[in-house]
Parts: C-alpha cells; sequence; structure tokens
C-alpha cells in the first residue's frame, strides 16, 4: 500500500508518500507559485500511482475544493480531509469545540505523539507559530499562537513610519550578545526571532514547574532558525504532520 500525504499550509503544499511506515519523495510547492502558475502545476509534481490520498488543510474551502479536484482528476482516488477531533488517535483535545482548532496543530499534535508517547511541547514555526502542550497520558493541556518571525518583522515594516523591510539573517545570526544588535534592521529580526524564542522556553518551563518533563518538538519552515537559538535541546521533526497523516492512516487501516 502507498499513500499520498498532502499538508497544504497558508504559505507552501507539502507533500510526501508512506510506504512500510516511512515517508518518501517529500517536497513543496509555495502558495504563490500555485497562484501565478494554477493548482494544475501539482500534477507535474504528484505522484499518480497511488493507493490513498489524505491531506491536512489550512489554506481555506476553496483550496481544498480546487484540490480535492486536482488530486482526484490526477490520482483517480478522493481526497480525504483530516479533521480536529475530540479524542482519537491517542490524543484528547484541550478545545471545548475542536473543529475551533486548526488541523494542522491536531495532526502534528497527532503525529507526535506517535512518534514519542511521552509528555512533549510541539512548535510548528511558520507564518504563524503555534506551541502546543501534551501530557504523558496523550491530553492536550492546550496551545499559544502568535505570529512567525517573518510575520513579526513585516508588520513592524507595514505599520510603522520609519521602521524598514528587513531580510532575515541566516539561523544561528543573534545568539550570545549578536542578540544586541547594533543596526535597526537587525534590531527587529533580532527581537522577532527571540520573541518567539523566549516563548518556546517559557512554555518549557511553565510545564516543568508543574511536573512535567515534556520533549520539546519542533516542526515548520523557521524550525531550523529556532533551533539554533534555544538554549534547550529540541528535537526536529520537518515531516510531523506528514507523519500524523500516515498515523490516521494507519490506525484506520488504509496503509
Amino acid at each position: 500500500m502507498k499513500a499520498l500525504l498532502i499538508d497544504a499550509g497558508n504559505t507552501r503544499l507539502k507533500w510526501g508518500i508512506a510506504t512500510d511506515g516511512e515517508i518518501h519523495r517529500t517536497g513543496h510547492i509555495t502558495q504563490a507559485k500555485i497562484r501565478e502558475q494554477g493548482i494544475g502545476v501539482l500534477t507535474t509534481r504528484l505522484p499518480q500511482r497511488v493507493d490513498a490520498v489524505i491531506a491536512s488543510n489550512v489554506a481555506g474551502t476553496t483550496f481544498a475544493t480546487r484540490l480535492a479536484g486536482i488530486v482526484g482528476a490526477h490520482c483517480g482516488l478522493d481526497l480525504r480531509f483530516a479533521k480536529t477531533e475530540r479524542e482519537a488517535y491517542g490524543v484528547t483535545n484541550a478545545y471545548a469545540q475542536p473543529r475551533r482548532m486548526g488541523v494542522d496543530r491536531w495532526v502534528a499534535l497527532v503525529g507526535a505523539r506517535a512518534e514519542l508517547g511521552t509528555s512533549c511541547i510541539v512548535v510548528d514555526a511558520g507564518t504563524a507559530v503555534t506551541i502546543d502542550a501534551l501530557d504523558d497520558s496523550g491530553r492536550h493541556l492546550g496551545g499559544q499562537i502568535l505570529p512567525g518571525v517573518r510575520l513579526m518583522a513585516s508588520a513592524l515594516a507595514s505599520d510603522t513610519s520609519d521602521l524598514p523591510e528587513t531580510k532575515l539573517k541566516k539561523p544561528g545570526s543573534f545568539t550570545g550578545l549578536a542578540l544586541f544588535a547594533g543596526n535597526t534592521a537587525d534590531a527587529i529580526g533580532s527581537g522577532s526571532e527571540n520573541a518567539v524564542v523566549g516563548a518556546v522556553e517559557r512554555a518549557l518551563r511553565t510545564l516543568q514547574a508543574d511536573g512535567h518533563d515534556p520533549q520539546l518538538v519542533l516542526t515548520g519552515g523557521d524550525a531550523a532558525r529556532i533551533l539554533e537559538a534555544l538554549d534547550e535541546p529540541a528535537l526536529h521533526l520537518p515531516n510531523l504532520v506528514l507523519q500524523g497523516l500516515m498515523h490516521m492512516l494507519e490506525s484506520d487501516g488504509h496503509l
């Protein structure tokens, strides 16, 4: 059995092929390129001969409809969309209204639970940054959402009169005393990056103070940047949402 896994985010669409409990042939394309070239561009990138297709989509209902149409025509299969649930796959959701929680967060928690089986903090560092906590039993303790590094920097440029557009430096540029920048552009980059790092480290300290011993897990496009800046050890799982989708299919007997 072979399954196509799709993670449709706000900034990019990522995919992989699941076979025998492993994910292979991963790839990605930006949403900007899809808008520019049309969704048909996916037919030259996605594999065609698969037995199942499942997606996590936070790119909106219109995009979901277009994606289902192109995948259905390309693969000859119905596209299954993952949904956030109250309790499933070893995870119990903290949300009173589970469907109000972004499905990418839910699927990432499912993936982390399947991968680790212990208390963890899952950080998805993308356009937005989400920080979610699981205890040892798989109970979701809740989460946080804040702007991502690039979003913070661009907001300062667009919503103030004197602060410039900032091109972020490579990961690891603002460690040690380099935290204190000597020019405005670097000050924005350092401040934006360390706002995220500070939120992650505070979440970790708070759980530890409450008696938990969580594993810190990072995923998302800016995960490498945050990993470089953290003072705490962390596990980088770049395909965490795809791993969650694969676990869903395996648990439901479709893979």
